[in-house]
This record gives C-alpha cells, sequence and structure tokens, in this order.
C-alpha cells in the first residue's frame, strides 16, 4: 500500500467547529471560531481551546478567564466560517450572522442561543506553545436547547447535524456506525 510522506504538522482531523463566545466584562462581546478544541479531563469536566496570541478574543479570554463553547449543527456553518474569517476588532459578529446572545449561568459570557449544546468554562490554566496559547479550562454549566432532547430526557445532538473541519472544510456528521461498546456486546 503506498503513502505519501508530509512533512510534520497537525493532521488529527477532523475537529469539530465552534462558536467561542466571550466578553471583556466591559459591555464589549465577542463570538469566534475554534477548530483547536477537545476534552481533557472527565473529573472535574475539563476542555480546551487553542487561540492565536493575535486573536482580538484573545485577550478578553485572557482577562476575565471565562468563555462558552458553543457546539454547532449544520444551519450554524456560514455563522462558524464568517467568525472564522471577519475580526471583532472591525466588525460586531453577533448582529452580521444574527446571532442572539443568551446570558450564561455561570459565566458572565454570553452564549449563543441558537446553538444545540453551549459549554460554561472557567479557565484554569494558560499554555504558550508558540503560534497558540492553549486555554485549559474547567466546565462549569452545560445548557442544551430543548428541541434537541425528548420526553425521557435523552438527548439528540444528532438531530442538529454536528459540524466538523477538516484542511479548510466544513463537513456535516451524519451516519451513525455504532455504539459504545458495540464491538464486545454479546449478539
Amino acid at each position: 500500500m503506498a503513502r505519501t510522506n508530509f512533512k510534520p504538522g497537525n493532521m488529527l482531523y477532523p475537529v469539530p467547529a465552534v462558536l467561542i463566545s466571550c466578553s471583556d466584562g466591559e459591555g464589549k462581546d465577542n463570538v469566534f471560531t475554534v477548530a483547536w478544541a477537545g476534552t481533557i479531563c472527565s473529573d472535574p469536566a475539563m476542555l480546551s481551546i487553542s487561540v492565536r496570541k493575535e486573536r482580538f478574543s484573545h485577550a478578553m479570554i485572557t482577562k476575565t478567564g471565562e468563555f462558552v463553547v458553543n457546539l454547532v449543527g449544520k444551519d450554524l456553518v456560514e455563522a462558524v466560517d464568517y467568525c472564522g474569517v471577519k475580526s471583532g476588532r472591525d466588525t460586531d459578529k453577533w448582529a452580521d450572522m444574527k446571532l442572539t446572545k443568551l446570558a450564561s449561568e455561570k459565566v458572565a459570557a454570553p452564549s449563543v442561543a441558537e446553538s444545540p449544546v453551549s459549554i460554561e468554562c472557567k479557565v484554569k490554566q494558560v499554555l504558550e506553545l508558540g503560534s497558540h496559547d492553549m486555554f485549559i479550562a474547567e466546565v462549569v454549566a452545560v445548557t442544551v436547547d430543548d428541541k434537541y432532547m425528548d420526553e425521557t430526557g435523552k438527548f439528540h445532538f444528532a438531530d442538529a447535524k454536528p459540524v466538523a473541519y477538516s484542511h479548510g472544510e466544513y463537513y456535516s456528521l451524519g451516519e451513525n456506525l455504532g455504539k459504545f461498546g458495540y464491538s464486545v456486546k454479546k449478539k
């Protein structure tokens, strides 16, 4: 089987495309796109996002120590792209994309009301890694859109058609290939 040798780089794809909302604590809010986000611990629940130092929101998150990770479905992919290429220094992306600010439960930064899941975070550590700083944060609250809940209290994120990002392109996730543990389940 033939393989092509690439120079060392970030080839861990696909990754989630998420909208990060934040505030400067003085009335200025911003929303921007991150594709480098991930789960890092389950107890306590923690995640990380990596943000370039020159990004407008980097200073906001550094100052307040808070942000919200807003998961996105297919209906938000245009906002994801726009919020990744436009800067909050130059435009109000909330207004431009007709995104609704929703008061968060435990942090001052607003959540994106159109998001199926909003994960409120408080920064615990910042790792300076080179081109990006990694914000390691504890999850302090999670809210989900009721339209993805069923009568038993089960959350159906697949109905939002989650979005992944790979090499400059967005993909809608869809087909369920199995459930955790299915490979060892007795038939």
